[in-house]
């Protein structure tokens, strides 16, 4: 038996774009109109369930692409605290140890929100929980959430999180099968 999952990361917001820590924001323009092209790619798998994080974006991405996805808690976005809404580089020039050290231990949380491990340790727990059945299951949610998955699928140190770049609306699919997770790339990812 293989559960094929398909993580993919919600369209893009004007966070995003400038740069900032998300706050909940919702899509932008581009966004938008960038999910609604790739609709026909999702209306295309077929799906045994569909997961999505609680935030609005994904849940605009979600209704974008018609699908219809239960919540799923350990699908959200990590946890910014302080850190929410604030621009990255004016956080490189306030804050540059901490930002420094944020990007570096995947286990602190100089912002007082939430870690990178304790992230990875909350998408691992769910991956290993979903059923062991054939079929796809597909989980729209936030780049950090895909890298913990990929970092757990791999059983990768949690320090290379940081090295793992997710764009938005990318496609990224594991499987698990009797020896456990794996990561898979598609013919479209490949260079010819």
């Amino acid at each position: 038996m293989h559960l094929r999952l398909l993580l993919i990361s919600h369209a893009a917001t004007a966070a995003m774009r400038s740069g900032r820590f998300p706050s909940d924001d919702a899509l932008d323009e581009r966004g938008i109109e960038a999910t609604q092209a790739w609709r026909p790619r999702i209306e295309a798998m077929q799906a045994a369930a569909a997961f999505r994080s609680t935030a609005v974006c994904v849940g605009e991405t979600a209704r974008l692409l018609n699908l219809d996805a239960a919540i799923a808690p350990a699908l959200a976005e990590i946890d910014f605290g302080r850190w929410t809404g604030q621009g990255l580089a004016d956080l490189a020039a306030a804050e540059p140890d901490s930002l420094a050290t944020w990007l570096s231990d995947p286990q602190t949380a100089p912002h007082g929100g939430e870690s990178f491990g304790a992230l990875a340790a909350r998408v691992g727990a769910w991956l290993d929980a979903l059923p062991d059945t054939s079929g796809t299951v597909i989980a729209l949610t936030h780049a950090s959430v895909i890298r913990a998955a990929i970092l757990h699928a791999l059983g990768a140190p949690l320090s290379a999180h940081a090295r793992i770049e997710v764009a938005p609306l990318s496609l990224v699919e594991l499987r698990r099968s009797a020896r456990g997770w794996s990561w898979i790339t598609s013919p479209q990812d490949s260079v010819s």
